[in-house]
């Protein structure tokens, strides 16, 4: 059975713990189907990056490595699907995103190339988890990992890398992804995600040399709602967080006529 809601589901957030896990297993599995035979993705794949002289560990949640012992990359093509269209931003030139660190994956030695996050309330409340976010931001800017930030939740506060200042008003919707080309550190791309559609389908860069591949995370998220059995949610209740006023009433006609 599928959620009610187009896109993202509400009264998803409050088992986020769940959602979140199954997701990275179903984004890595979709996106691994598409890398070019030199690449691989991992799920919570710890690597070291050198910041100033001091290396340390971070754990994106996919992480998309080169691999050393395929000495060219086979070309992919982009997934035959409408794809969402970003919003460009400047990126103010303060940013420390000029060094080239190189990224080893002690384990292995393979190159970290691309960075996927999908935030959790942790990371957007004030507290350690923000800080420790902050951070992680940081070096995997400044050590030339592409990053990209999808957040799906309502709770806490604006964190993903983007200066929030400049986003546009009409773009500032509950959910965004943030897209950061490690070869592009000039600007960034935004795609604004409301409650009421549906999660398009975004790009994911690769190496420069690559072309990109493309995330269509609303199957996924509709396999999450169905594989989690979460028909069985109580509608009646307020979804936690609440929505506000006009959120809360469009939900309760959804909810309505999808349950009659």
């Amino acid at each position: 059975m599928k959620s009610p809601f187009p896109g993202v589901d509400p009264y998803l957030e409050q088992y986020w713990g769940d959602i979140h896990t199954s997701l990275m297993v179903y984004i890595r599995d979709q996106i691994s189907d598409q890398l070019p035979r030199d690449l691989q993705a991992r799920v919570e794949e710890s690597v070291c990056v050198d910041v100033d002289k001091s290396p340390r560990r971070i754990y994106p949640d996919v992480v998309v490595i080169e691999l050393p012992e395929f000495a060219s990359s086979s070309a992919v093509a982009v997934a035959d699907a409408v794809i969402a269209e970003p919003t460009i931003i400047p990126i103010p030139s303060e940013h420390p995103t000029q060094r080239h660190i190189e990224i080893v994956d002690l384990n292995s030695g393979n190159r970290v190339v691309t960075a996927i996050e999908l935030l959790s309330p942790a990371n957007k409340q004030e507290g350690s988890g923000r800080v420790t976010y902050r951070r992680k931001q940081r070096e995997t800017i400044e050590a030339g990992i592409s990053l990209v930030e999808v957040d799906l939740i309502r709770t806490g506060t604006f964190i993903v890398a983007a200066p929030e200042d400049g986003i546009p008003w009409k773009k500032r919707t509950p959910y965004i992804v943030y897209i950061r080309r490690a070869y592009r550190p000039e600007q960034a791309e935004i795609i604004s995600v409301a409650l009421e559609q549906a999660v398009p389908n975004f790009r994911i860069p690769l190496q420069h040399t690559d072309p990109d591949i493309v995330l269509q995370i609303q199957p996924l998220l509709d396999d999450c709602y169905r594989r989690g059995r979460y028909a069985s949610i109580d509608y009646s209740q307020p979804a936690r967080p609440k929505l506000d006023d006009k959120s809360a009433a469009w939900a309760s006609r959804l909810i309505v006529s999808k349950t009659q």
